[in-house]
């Protein structure tokens, strides 16, 4: 599993992190093992072993997926003669998270953010999550070489994003400011920092849950995480009457039926002209002072 950290996942930034920490929970069980003699009821075990330490769905089959890609880049890559006992296992998940957040609850967080000394970034941190619907990680490992205000786009490289693809997303104007505001920061503070969410010294900030955490609770909210600026972003686009498939590709999703499932319950305008068409079918017609009865059949839209 080790040659397949450096060999692959190490290529790819978005699962390294979470290849490394799958790596880190299998190595105790079954550090010494020769592979060869992995079988169905070692997987079993290593599940049931995880369900009992309370571990999730999700997080089981990060790990029991990071350990079968590495048996079969092993047995193609290297010609190993091995089977794969842990493929198709995987768990099924609960539904995701559906947290978002309401104007007047952004506005708060926003404003419990500012009164942060400790944390000068995070009310920019937040800003820039809200209105371009960037990953959390994504904005933490954002440099100014990607950062386009001339033309108001952030690139994305292969490696940078999720999906490991090429893309961008557009600037507006609240994004623009609390990018200025980083801006000015590395200004005089550390001219020569690459990164836009910096310390003084010039150095990556590399995470905000504990800040980001104390600013929910300083703004009175409740269940309320980074990734969560995310989806508000998409659920704003959503309730304003934006495509679906223009909100796939702010979001940059993979599969545009990631985005229908998360975001298409909150854009009713297509469904809301819909019904529009059956006014009038009922027996009844809107006027000023409500609705009335017809008076006979031939006022019945037809």
């Amino acid at each position: 599993m080790i040659a397949y950290l450096k060999n692959v996942s190490i290529n790819k930034k978005s699962g390294d992190m979470r290849d490394k920490q799958s790596l880190k929970n299998l190595y105790p069980v079954f550090t010494g093992r020769v592979l060869s003699t992995l079988a169905a009821v070692d997987a079993r075990s290593y599940i049931e072993r995880r369900k009992r330490q309370g571990v999730t769905a999700g997080t089981i089959n990060k790990e029991i997926g990071m350990f079968s890609a590495a048996l079969n880049w092993a047995k193609s890559e290297l010609e190993w003669d091995i089977s794969n006992p842990f493929q198709g296992r995987r768990l099924k998940e609960p539904p995701g998270r559906n947290r978002w957040l309401t104007k007047k609850e952004a506005l708060r967080l926003i404003q419990a953010a500012k009164r942060s000394a400790k944390a000068p970034h995070l009310a920019d941190f937040i800003v820039l999550g809200l209105n371009t619907g960037m990953r959390p990680g994504e904005m933490l490992a954002l440099d100014w070489d990607r950062v386009d205000l001339s033309v108001n786009l952030i690139y994305f490289n292969e490696g940078d994003q999720k999906n490991d693809r090429l893309g961008s997303v557009p600037i507006n104007q609240e994004a623009r400011h609390a990018l200025v505001k980083r801006a000015k920061f590395r200004a005089e503070h550390c001219p020569d920092s690459p990164w836009v969410f910096c310390k003084k010294d010039g150095s990556r900030i590399l995470k905000v849950k504990r800040s980001f955490r104390t600013a929910v609770v300083n703004a009175g909210l409740e269940d309320v995480r980074p990734h969560d600026l995310r989806r508000t972003c998409g659920s704003w686009l959503a309730q304003s009457g934006v495509s679906i498939n223009a909100i796939s590709l702010l979001l940059r999703h993979s599969d545009i039926s990631v985005t229908e499932r998360v975001y298409a319950h909150l854009s009713p305008v297509e469904t809301r002209a819909a019904v529009d068409v059956l006014n009038g079918n009922s027996g009844y017609k809107v006027s000023r002072s409500g609705f009335t009865l017809v008076k006979n059949e031939k006022e019945v839209k037809k």
